[in-house]
């Protein structure tokens, strides 16, 4: 019943592939919003209740957070494009086999990183600032967190897994029951113990998440795909497959995490200091929620790419690539609007300060015009990735935020002693490189992968 279920998804996808692209997004949408919302308003208790250098640590800790992320969403787009390119053909024994590859390589993961967190975390730290007041908020969140790492790594390669499968849906509502628990125990836990009580309300949270799809999955086996772990058999070539698609998307987060580390530290250098540190981390927050959609649509497409390249529905690819292109251009003009005219009044809600809201607002006045430049960048990337490249995401991510953005901001503080707004100038110049980059890339990975089969 359950293959029956997923057969008539794939052939569903195949009828309609504009519907499709709502049907996997929009779940998907609901889910991250809620999240993005939970990240927003626990900015603003630690904004307004603990302040604005609090906000700053909370931004030092943000690259080395987004690593750990970055290469655990990579790994799981790794194994979502394996098991929708499976599923496609109708191979559910080697979809179900990549599952469990992807949950038993996250349990080795978490390791890593809570050794490495622990090891040279106050080293991390302390290059992104010499202030001691910025340090001590940085290090209480940090270490909090790595106590919920194991639980928030392997609770995204379940929802990599249903994403592979088609179910957006499930996802959604587990997340969304996650982080009501985090909105709910938020201010009780930051009005009595800081920075460091947002952090831990975070993990309380993961952990529920966690239980829920471990129950779900494993136990009841409410999903298409079956995780069997104690019958578990490695296969070197789908491991090998799901590793050569997840690194290079891992590595692209990694590099974006180690430009805002090298930006945090390029920020550092100007008149400013922890300001300009909090109004960048601030925003950053901020318009996750505009780009929600964007990632959305994106995310999706990966499923669907895979999914039509692994049926040879190959004509269906160019038809749900630009419809997606076009309707991810408008929402990003809009969201550009909206940054344009109404930055100043967001950030207020964030914090009471003047100057890191004048430093905010500056820098959406001119970010807002490269919003459909990243909407570009990010759809085709992904698109290459359902191809079966993963590389390419990852040189483009490297071109846009180390190559061109990090080292033009550098230049122009450092060496040129340009003000502040330079380093804002620099993310926009490196966005419309990247667009131009990442669409060329696709038209030539998609001719050449349809030439070859």
């Amino acid at each position: 019943m359950n293959i029956q279920k997923n057969t008539s998804k794939l052939d569903e996808f195949i009828k309609n592939p504009k519907k499709a692209l709502w049907t996997l997004s929009i779940p998907m949408m609901l889910g991250m919003s809620v999240q993005a919302i939970y990240m927003l308003i626990d900015t603003a208790f630690i904004g307004k209740w603990v302040g604005g250098s609090a906000l700053a640590g909370l931004g030092l800790i943000f690259p080395p957070m987004f690593i750990i992320m970055g290469i655990t969403f990579g790994l799981g787009s790794g194994a979502t494009t394996v098991i929708a390119q499976n599923i496609g053909k109708k191979e559910k024994e080697k979809a179900d086999n990549a599952a469990e590859h992807i949950i038993l390589f996250g349990i080795f993961l978490s390791l890593i990183f809570i050794l490495t967190g622990i090891y040279f975390g106050d080293l991390i730290i302390k290059y992104q600032t010499s202030n001691n007041e910025v340090f001590n908020y940085a290090s209480d969140y940090f270490y909090t967190m790595l106590y919920g790492v194991f639980f928030m790594i392997l609770s995204i390669f379940f929802r990599s897994i249903l994403s592979g499968e088609g179910d957006n849906l499930l996802p959604m509502k587990v997340l969304g029951l996650g982080t009501l628990i985090n909105l709910i125990l938020d201010p009780p836990f930051i009005y009595y113990f800081g920075i460091k009580g947002a952090a831990l309300a975070t993990v309380i949270s993961q952990v529920c998440v966690f239980i829920i799809f471990t129950y779900l999955m494993i136990f009841k086996k409410h999903t298409y795909i079956s995780l069997n772990l104690k019958n578990f058999s490695f296969d070197y070539t789908i491991f090998k497959k799901i590793m050569k698609l997840g690194i290079p998307a891992s590595l692209s987060m990694v590099i974006m995490s180690i430009g805002l580390f090298f930006y945090n530290s390029i920020l550092n250098l100007t008149e400013y200091s922890v300001n300009a540190i909090a109004a960048y981390s601030t925003s950053h927050r901020i318009e996750h929620l505009f780009f929600i959609p964007i990632i959305s649509m994106a995310t999706s497409m990966v499923t669907l790419i895979g999914m039509f390249y692994g049926s040879k529905k190959y004509h269906l690819i160019d038809d749900v690539f630009y419809y997606c292109i076009k309707i991810g251009i408008i929402i990003s003009i809009f969201f550009g609007i909206i940054f344009y005219s109404t930055a100043d009044y967001m950030l207020s809600l964030f914090t009471n300060d003047p100057l890191i809201i004048k430093l905010g607002y500056d820098y959406f006045k001119i970010f807002s015009f490269a919003i459909p430049f990243v909407t570009i960048t990010m759809i085709s990337s992904r698109c290459m990735q359902g191809l079966g490249k993963g590389y390419p995401m990852f040189i483009i991510t490297c071109l846009r935020v180390i190559i061109i953005s990090c080292s033009l901001a550098y230049y122009f503080i450092n060496y040129l002693n340009k003000p502040l707004i330079y380093a804002w100038y620099s993310v926009l110049i490196s966005c419309i490189c990247s667009s131009i980059i990442s669409y060329t890339w696709f038209l030539f990975v998609k001719r050449n992968s349809l030439k070859n089969v």
